[in-house]
């Protein structure tokens, strides 16, 4: 931390103290690379990793603690089991040794064979119930694994819209980053915006608006690759990371759903009114080497805000805040 100059924070002794202990291989590969590429350990990126690398693992939402006390339950009744199965077995071999004694004596054996065959019946009957009852907990703990898959995917997920949600984003982003610095392949973001939904929301009710919000999320899907990820970003904002595009094929696809979005016509459920045309801004940047998603999106933001200053309904890229620049 020191060569690196890394503030000495509890997050950052967290997330590097994880790092030396190589218990995380993405954690370990992501400051690896950051490291190789002579990336700086300033505020936004150690906050990043520790967010992305640490605190997702040891969250404190309340399906995990539920799901934690759930597991804690079913490891102790499964110890309880093992406990009885040894104290059992402990009967069953000072009965048999019992009898084997009795056998070196010259009793009868009749008894004996009988007595014997008793005891075995009981082994038989103990390992059967033991034998149901880890049945029983494997399918709690099969349960427990579907509940925590469950919580995971609602952690990530938008209520509203159904997209992935900040917490997704900066997990994909992060593995996308990764990989473009390990590949040198291009990665590009755009950023939507929804013009004008402050009026839409207080002209035709915020129903109507989160119906526009659904409408974008649903073109999203429909428009982007399998493996890029559409989100939400916060209130009316969309954004779209697109792994292996460059700028230029992000702009196209950009302006192939500014399109889509303008023609689109609203119908207003509770009175069947068709509402006026939806338009929407985006700003295009693309990925520089070891930059955080925070300056990428930074950098979006502004051409977002040049699309909006100069008329709104359009697509601008980074390129134009340089010719923007050069020109003032």
């Amino acid at each position: 931390m020191s060569q690196h100059h890394v503030p000495p924070t509890p997050n950052n002794f967290h997330t590097w103290f994880k790092y030396s202990l190589g218990t995380s291989l993405d954690l370990k590969r992501a400051i690896d690379i950051l490291i190789g590429n002579k990336r700086k350990f300033d505020t936004s990126t150690n906050r990043d990793l520790f967010a992305m690398y640490v605190r997702a693992d040891t969250g404190d939402d309340t399906d995990v603690n539920n799901v934690s006390n759930h597991l804690h339950s079913v490891m102790a009744s499964a110890k309880q089991y093992l406990n009885v199965a040894i104290a059992d077995n402990r009967s069953q071999m000072m009965a048999l040794g019992d009898l084997a004694e009795r056998s070196d004596v010259g009793v009868d054996p009749a008894p004996l064979v009988e007595n014997l065959l008793n005891e075995l019946a009981k082994a038989v009957n103990r390992a059967a119930k033991l034998e149901a009852r880890f049945a029983e907990s494997t399918r709690e703990l099969d349960a427990i694994r579907d509940s925590l898959s469950k919580s995971e995917e609602r952690a990530k997920t938008d209520t509203l819209t159904d997209l992935p949600n900040r917490r997704a984003l900066e997990e994909f982003f992060r593995k996308a980053q990764i990989a473009a610095m390990e590949k040198g392949e291009p990665l590009s973001v755009l950023l939507i915006d929804i013009d004008h939904f402050k009026k839409i929301n207080d002209t035709f009710g915020h129903g109507v608006g989160d119906q526009v919000l659904r409408l974008m999320a649903n073109v999203l899907r429909e428009r982007l690759r399998e493996y890029d990820l559409p989100a939400r970003y916060g209130g009316e904002e969309l954004i779209a990371v697109l792994p292996g595009a460059d700028l230029a094929t992000c702009a196209a696809v950009a302006e192939r759903i500014r399109r889509l979005i303008s023609e689109c016509r609203i119908t207003r459920r509770s009175t069947k009114e068709l509402l006026p045309s939806i338009t929407i801004s985006i700003g295009v940047g693309q990925f520089q080497l070891g930059e955080s998603m925070a300056d990428l999106i930074e950098r979006c933001d502004r051409a977002l805000y040049l699309a909006k200053r100069n008329g709104r309904n359009q697509v601008v890229t980074e390129h134009e805040l340089d010719r923007e620049l050069a020109a003032d």
